[in-house]
């Protein structure tokens, strides 16, 4: 059976469209209209910030991990069981200190392409809606 027979099979499978109360019904229940512009900025300031503060951790504790271990240090450092879940803590809350007080730069990008992101979800929200909705 050759290839192009079985895409044949597939594109001949493609579904007729939903109709049109269908249509609607499903972009009403999709629409997230529920939530004010202010409660929308904060959480995507929210998340901006809480994945640069995660990815700060990450970046540190790896860097403690490549770096906090000197070719002739003592190895008594590695017979505390605990020692990688604290340090992994202490990484962590320096990444969200380093957060909150600016960070690098990577809650803003990331917060101003969430913005856009939103601004062009409500543009076309509000061109889709029916014109007796308004």
């Amino acid at each position: 059976m050759s290839d192009v027979s079985a895409f044949g099979k597939i594109s001949a499978a493609v579904p007729m469209p939903l109709p049109p109360k269908a249509d609607q019904a499903i972009r009403a229940t999709g629409s997230r209209g529920t939530g004010s512009a202010a409660t929308e900025n904060t959480k995507i300031e929210k998340s901006a910030k809480d994945f640069e503060s995660i990815l700060l951790g990450s970046w540190l504790q790896q860097a403690e991990q490549s770096f906090g271990t000197v070719p002739g240090g003592d190895g008594d450092d590695d017979a505390d069981p605990g020692k990688d879940q604290f340090q992994g803590m202490a990484m962590q809350s320096l990444g969200t200190s380093m957060t909150a007080a600016g960070g690098i730069g990577i809650a803003k990008m990331i917060s101003k392409q969430l913005h856009k992101a939103e601004d062009m979800r409500v543009t076309v929200a509000a061109k889709m809606q029916p014109a007796d909705a308004k």
